[in-house]
């Protein structure tokens, strides 16, 4: 707690400054991130915090925007809406934050989203394709990454086209993240005259997936459709070879690849993951480069990416709104935002806040999620 209680009265100490923006001073420019930085969860949380740092730091180094560096001011929520609440309302309240950016999940931006409507502030690229943030069209709401109606598509016409698959059962998160992806499978699936084969459910944040696979088991599906965390999937996946079920795992980006990666170990082989980025592996394109680059030899992965893509694309729109930055500015800019940061086109309008569509279907293979084309 004295860590955060720390974090928590330095927010609150006034930002010394003849300006009219919360969080804007002569010398800083202040924004606040919300998101898993312990718990199950914890891997996303960290990743999108220190792809955006990264590319932060470098900034800060050149000059910052407009002569003003950029400050992220970082607290956890453990992947539990009710304190994504709590800390949201403390950044807001604080008065020392231009806008909110990087959150993570699904349920954390349902429970911040009230609260950031109600007090005009810019909620800029969660990692999440939620449809509640992009349908209707909130003015305060950008995302950089394609839906999960986006990634649900390209998932079932792989299955569909390239293995002919139609028993494909859904595995999901009990709460709006599972409801969410479970509305683009199903319509997915419906457009193909297919239907959810069967349908499991498991808790939030919860490691006990036993009677979910036994449930499965019982299904024989040909392959299962998972909506959840990266820990929760390898727990499944390590039950499901023990238990003799013997499918095949296919998931969102959500995830987190490189921490299912890593908690999967070898059973985490043949697993495909559609992803909203780039491979980070990938230097031909200038802003993979500049990213590993920045980032040194540590934290390389596909979340990181996405937070390193969220700051840059806030970075250029800060710049385009002017010396003296206001978030009323600043949305009227990102409405209109049209850029390539290196590979990577991103742009949005008045009626569309989604900055990207594109989805990467990768597999993973030998310790790493290799991008691939069509499905085997």
């Amino acid at each position: 707690m004295l860590p955060l209680l720390a974090v928590i009265t330095v927010l609150l100490l006034p930002v010394v400054a003849a300006r009219g923006e919360p969080g804007v001073s002569p010398a800083e420019i202040r924004i606040g991130m919300v998101n898993a930085q312990s718990g199950p969860a914890a891997g996303l949380g960290r990743g999108m915090k220190a792809g955006a740092e990264a590319y932060f730091a470098r900034l800060n180094a050149s000059g910052g925007v407009h002569g003003r560096r950029i400050s992220l001011i970082s607290l956890d929520d453990g992947y539990e809406p009710e304190r994504s609440a709590a800390a949201t309302q403390t950044l807001i309240e604080s008065g020392n934050v231009f806008a909110l950016f990087g959150y993570v999940g699904t349920p954390t931006s349902r429970a911040a989203l009230p609260l950031v409507l109600r007090a005009q502030v810019p909620y800029l690229f969660p990692f999440t394709g939620a449809t509640v943030l992009r349908t209707p069209v909130h003015r305060w709401v950008f995302n950089v990454r394609a839906s999960y109606l986006d990634e649900t598509e390209e998932m079932v016409a792989r299955l569909y086209d390239d293995l002919h698959l139609q028993r494909i059962a859904l595995l999901m998160q009990d709460d709006s993240f599972g409801e969410a992806v479970k509305s683009g499978l199903a319509g997915a699936l419906a457009q193909r005259g297919l239907q959810i084969h069967g349908e499991v459910r498991i808790q939030r944040n919860s490691l006990a997936v036993a009677a979910a696979v036994d449930a499965l088991k019982l299904q024989q599906p040909e392959a299962v459709f998972f909506v959840g965390t990266y820990r929760q999937l390898a727990a499944t996946i390590k039950q499901a070879r023990a238990a003799g079920l013997k499918t095949r795992f296919v998931t969102v980006s959500f995830i987190g690849t490189e921490d299912f990666v890593a908690a999967a170990g070898a059973d985490g082989n043949g697993v495909y993951i559609t992803q909203v980025m780039p491979s980070p592996y990938d230097a031909s394109r200038p802003l993979v480069a500049h990213y590993r680059s920045d980032m040194g030899s540590a934290g390389i992965g596909y979340t990181s990416l996405e937070g390193y893509v969220g700051a840059a694309v806030f970075a250029q729109a800060l710049q385009q709104a002017g010396p003296q930055p206001s978030r009323e500015g600043l949305i009227r800019v990102l409405e209109k935002l049209k850029i390539d940061p290196g590979g990577f086109p991103v742009a949005f309008s008045p009626t569309d806040h989604q900055g990207s569509d594109e989805v990467f279907l990768t597999r993973v293979q030998d310790g790493r999620a290799q991008p691939v084309s069509r499905m085997q």
